[in-house]
């Protein structure tokens, strides 16, 4: 009998790794999610049961966010990939490549707590939005390079308003699509404002209409985030006016349909050239009738006031009479002051000490101080006399006399020089 050989238990673990593999080296398996576990790695583990069996599974780091996203506790998914095992542990697993909910219901189930989720976390808030430009210059687009939507946006912009626009072209469904979009949206709001190609004053995202699952990449939270932080104001279309997708809540404005959205971009020249034409006569009209009225109240207040000449004419001749009254007054007065200073002068010429020497007196000083009585001019030995046709010096001393003859020389000389001493 031949003996078995004697296998290592890495051995055996490798053998049936790699016989597992061989042979379900490509499922795809539906179940529930449980037990969700997010590793500080990037992994994430987690469990497919159904009402009889319980699945192991694992999700590398590094997958699409349309896959990580759908790993939700309590969501029933399709996973495609492999069965291999972990000889650490000695069980079987399922190495997780793509995940997507299992059904309509799976779907919307997942798109209402993201919805609740994110709102929760602000993205949805009505004071977060921008105003759109009422005509820009840069209008830039993100969709399919093919297909009819970019030809509607284009064909619509045309026709309203011819403006620039720049297409950013992405995948619009499908595996990447999602990272697609928000790559785009961010591209667009780091374009320098002068550089080569222009920057977009506004951002059209759209798509034409589909089912759930074709427009699931506008639900991704990648394409929300990148939405809420564009700086450049969104309009978002995607789908028919029914279909309502995470990206409507967290863009600026949503828009019906991707024609809808062009219409939403810019006016219609020919009714902004209308509506200038008739503010231009609407202004003329009013012009020219304020004109009118402002016309008839100045002629109506005209007519009220007195004749401006015979006004100027009145105060002329008030002038001229006070004219003639002031001089008046001025020659009256001056000949009353004039009576008024001859009296004073005549006064004061009454009352002067020459007016009394005229009368016969005599003004006695010795050395310029007046005297008043006979017993001051005694202390003197010579006075002076002053009389109003001169002055004579007189010697009290009675020893001093002097005969006739000097005397009538000094008289003498005194009439002809009475200022002589």
């Amino acid at each position: 009998m031949t003996e078995q050989p004697v296998l290592s238990v890495t051995e055996i673990s490798l053998s049936l790794k790699a016989c597992v593999e061989q042979v379900f080296g490509n499922i795809r398996v539906r179940g529930e999610v449980s037990d969700v576990k997010r590793a500080t790695s990037g992994h994430i583990y987690f469990s497919l049961k159904d009402k009889d069996s319980v699945l192991s599974a694992i999700c590398w780091r590094g997958k699409p966010n349309s896959t990580t996203s759908a790993i939700q506790e309590g969501l029933e998914i399709i996973c495609s990939g492999k069965l291999s095992t972990y000889p650490g542990r000695s069980n079987y697993q399922m190495i997780i490549e793509t995940a997507e909910p299992a059904g309509i219901g799976a779907l919307l189930k997942l798109l209402q707590e993201r919805k609740e989720r994110l709102e929760k976390q602000g993205f949805f808030d009505p004071a977060h939005k921008k105003a759109i430009p009422f005509l820009p210059n840069v209008i830039g687009v993100i969709t399919s390079p093919t297909g009819a939507v970019i030809r509607d946006i284009i064909h619509r912009i045309s026709d309203r308003f011819p403006r620039r626009i720049i297409l950013w072209p992405v995948a619009v469904q499908g595996e990447g699509a999602a990272e697609q979009i928000a790559a785009a949206i961010k591209g667009f709001n780091e374009l320098p404002a002068s550089g080569k190609i222009p920057k977009p004053d506004v951002l059209i995202v759209a798509r034409g209409g589909g089912s759930i699952e074709d427009l699931w990449c506008f639900n991704e939270e990648c394409v929300v985030k990148a939405t809420y932080e564009s700086e450049i104001p969104i309009i978002s279309a995607v789908g028919h006016e029914t279909d309502t997708t995470l990206i409507d809540y967290a863009s600026d404005l949503r828009a019906p349909t991707p024609t809808g959205a062009a219409e939403k971009a810019v006016p219609v020249r020919l009714e902004l050239n209308n509506l200038l034409i008739e503010k231009e006569n609407l202004l003329k009209t009013t012009l020219i009738r304020n004109l009118t009225e402002k016309r008839l109240r100045l002629s109506s207040i005209t007519q009220a006031f007195p004749n401006l000449n015979e006004i100027i004419q009145y105060i002329i001749q008030k002038l001229d009479d006070k004219t003639d009254r002031l001089q008046y007054a001025f020659q009256n007065l001056l000949k009353h002051r004039s009576e008024s200073l001859k009296n004073l002068d005549r006064l004061l010429e009454s009352y002067s000490y020459h007016s009394i020497l005229k009368r016969g007196f005599a003004l006695v000083t010795q050395q310029n101080q007046v005297l008043t009585s006979a017993i001051q001019a005694q202390k003197y030995p010579r006075l002076t006399l002053s009389f109003f046709d001169g002055k004579i010096d007189v010697n009290t001393l009675k020893t001093n006399k002097k005969s006739n003859t000097e005397i009538q020389n000094e008289q003498f000389d005194l009439w002809k020089n009475p200022s002589d001493k």
